[in-house]
């Protein structure tokens, strides 16, 4: 059996990081550009308000994606990126049929699994702190 060395685990968190980071962020600008048009009317599954709802999804969407990318502050940019997953898949669709969800379900788990083995060594966090 063959084991992937250290490198190749690091060019795959690096390819994971980058497309996730930049299929969410396609999601927050879609949302910065419709801004006006859905701020009154976009989801408050937690009762903090439409407009604010829309500010904290386009800043984790937008803010905590391109620091994904970069993988700066990788962790603690994935938390933003992960609790706006767990509300549209569990309040926002969860009484959606699962192909409406699933989407969701997916950015959930790749988050998840980007906070377990953190950013790899192609990543500024590992530049700056070698970790």
């Amino acid at each position: 059996m063959l084991l992937a060395s250290a490198k190749q685990i690091s060019v795959g968190l690096l390819v994971l990081r980058v497309a996730f980071g930049l299929f969410m962020l396609v999601h927050g600008i879609q949302k910065v550009m419709g801004f006006s048009a859905m701020s009154d009317a976009f989801p408050d599954p937690i009762g903090m308000g439409s407009q604010l709802s829309l500010i904290m999804a386009i800043a984790a969407e937008v803010g905590c994606s391109l620091l994904l990318i970069l993988g700066l502050g990788t962790r603690l940019a994935l938390l933003p990126l992960a609790f706006t997953m767990v509300i549209a898949l569990f309040l926002v669709h969860g009484a959606d049929p699962w192909k409406v969800k699933e989407l969701a379900a997916i950015y959930l788990t790749t988050y998840v699994a980007l906070f377990i083995t953190g950013p790899g060594e192609y990543s500024l966090d590992h530049k700056f702190w070698g970790g």
